[in-house]
């Protein structure tokens, strides 16, 4: 009788060279993988370095072919902040970030609670209303918008009329964390209810905890666009330069310096810093809750 095998059969060992091989395969995958992000991250850090260096630069430098200061002038940024005007388009600028993004947030996060948590008649419909002032351009109504604050109410010369509106809620801030909050399971929000929280106690203590990276995202996403926003104060603030902006006074900066390249390279530098340095330090937050916003619909 045949004898059967009961010893498992034991695979061959790739050779030498074949390991080699893999090797190699492996390291010029790793090469190119990261030769590709080096150089996309030169691409888009390359235009910041330029604006950076030629700042520091003195005026007979910026306008020639020199890539790297003879001389680091660092008083540059001391003449763009005593330029007339400059501290109060910056101060201008964070009431009118800071106080509209905190505007939109309050605002926002009630509506995108009850389209999320609430099943009432018409949800889908009020979704829709949301979704479809996403897709209304901002030119459609700027000039109904400018009649009523403008004339009817007369606050044009102002940043009032851009500030106003973000307490009654923002289309693309209600979207955004409505689809975060459905990320989060309804059983957190019945457990809450049925030990006797209500709706606004719920939404405090259990909900908003749970969204902060959500909250963030919004935050963020709203404090960027009003600090670069230049079409709302042309619009509204061109007349009083009391109430610039930075973005739209550094246009009238490059006008009254556009043959001083180095000058208006620091007042960009400056415009830019703010932003960078706020996402630098909430960039997790602001990935993750961009992320996970799409995870459930």
């Amino acid at each position: 009788m045949t004898q059967v095998l009961t010893e498992p059969m034991q695979l061959a060992e790739p050779s030498a060279p074949a390991r080699r091989t893999a090797r190699r395969k492996e390291l010029l995958r790793w090469i190119a993988v990261h030769s590709l992000g080096v150089a996309a991250a030169l691409f888009f850090v390359l235009p910041f370095v330029f604006v950076l260096l030629t700042s520091l630069m003195s005026d007979s430098q910026a306008l020639s072919r020199d890539l790297i200061p003879g001389t680091w002038e660092w008083g540059n940024y001391r003449k763009v902040f005593d330029t007339p005007g400059f501290l109060t388009w910056w101060r201008n600028t964070l009431i009118y970030a800071g106080l509209g993004t905190a505007l939109t947030v309050v605002s926002s996060i009630p509506v995108a609670y009850a389209l999320a948590k609430f099943r009432f008649p018409g949800r889908n419909l009020a979704l829709m209303l949301v979704i479809s002032m996403m897709m209304l351009p901002p030119q459609v109504v700027v000039i109904p918008m400018y009649l009523f604050w403008a004339k009817q109410l007369g606050l044009s010369g102002t940043l009032w009329p851009l500030i106003i509106p973000m307490a009654f809620g923002d289309a693309f801030s209600i979207f955004l964390l409505r689809q975060f909050l459905m990320t989060i399971p309804n059983e957190y929000v019945d457990a809450a209810r049925v030990d006797g929280c209500g709706e606004l106690r719920t939404l405090v203590r259990v909900v908003l905890p749970m969204a902060k990276p959500g909250i963030a995202a919004v935050a963020l996403f709203q404090f960027f666009n009003a600090w670069n926003d230049y079409f709302g104060p042309q619009i509204y603030a061109s007349e009083n330069p009391g109430a610039w902006t930075l973005s739209y006074g550094l246009e009238s900066f490059k006008g009254a310096h556009h043959t001083d390249w180095n000058l208006t390279m620091a007042a960009t530098v400056l415009v830019m810093a703010p932003v960078i340095v706020v996402f630098f330090f909430a960039q997790k937050a602001f990935v993750e809750g961009v992320t996970l916003t799409g995870v459930k619909g």
